[in-house]
């Protein structure tokens, strides 16, 4: 039987994982570039007020900064934030260690325009999460929500053999040491009720990484990842692909 998760997973001291494990990584770059580009095509971006949630090292913060908007980033890691800090200096930014829990107490809106990639299957109740971020995003609002795809990680465990693991159903991580399976991996059918039952609606889902996981060559070079990045981008919105991305994008309106 697997073990019971009891508490929300933070990232205190793995900054330095990420960076260099995740973003100096092809498939860091590529989160990147889809995200951008699923959030500029699908979400009016005019400058306003930005609160991102879970902010990590700041990548995303420091994008829309440089387009002009004003950041605040809430990040429950030390660590985490001050990479942050470092990467917006000289940026119209603000910054709290916080977790998405005390939103409304240390950020409260309402917000324009909120940002939350990668939380929620950090949490044992990401539905309850999903309802936090609506009562502070503002009529006529935008939220760029993306969560982690339980249907990709039962596919990508499958491709690695892992057979028995699927059939038991025992997909989740255990939320200890450094490993990086979340501890709430999402499914899209689950998402857009939670996202309905709270008032908001969803414009357009993007499938993050949904060939480039699945590859057998895990360091490809140069030349083929510029090919894959083409059909990464081609595919990201296309009916069965998007589904299998390792992460699944969503933006979504609140109505005024």
């Amino acid at each position: 039987m697997k073990e019971r998760i009891t508490t929300d997973r933070h990232f205190n001291g793995m900054a330095e994982k990420f960076e260099h494990a995740l973003y100096n990584h092809s498939r860091g770059r590529l989160r990147l570039s889809l995200l951008t580009r699923a959030i500029e095509s699908s979400i009016p971006l005019a400058g306003q007020s930005l609160l991102d949630v879970g902010a990590g090292l700041g990548q995303m913060a420091h994008w829309a900064a440089e387009k002009g908007h004003p950041v605040t980033l809430l990040e429950p890691a030390e660590d985490m934030l001050a990479a942050a800090r470092e990467r917006l200096e000289g940026h119209d930014a603000r910054f709290y260690q916080c977790d998405l829990q005390n939103l409304s107490e240390v950020a409260p809106g309402p917000w324009p325009l909120m940002f939350c990639h990668a939380v929620l299957e950090w949490l044992i109740d990401p539905e309850a999460a999903v309802h936090r971020l609506a009562e502070q995003l503002a009529p006529d609002g935008w939220l760029s929500l993306m969560v982690f795809n339980e249907d990709a990680l039962r596919f990508s465990n499958v491709v690695k053999g892992n057979l028995q693991k699927v059939l038991d159903d025992q997909l989740a991580g255990f939320g200890k040491r450094k490993r990086l399976t979340p501890i709430s991996p999402l499914r899209h059918d689950d998402i857009v009720r939670w996202l309905n039952e709270a008032g908001l609606e969803v414009h357009a889902v993007t499938g993050i990484r949904v060939f480039h996981d699945y590859l057998r060559e895990r360091d490809p070079d140069e030349a083929t990842l510029e090919r894959l990045f083409e059909l990464e981008h081609r595919y990201c919105r296309q009916e069965p692909y998007w589904r299998l991305g390792r992460y699944l994008h969503y933006s979504v309106y609140r109505p005024g």
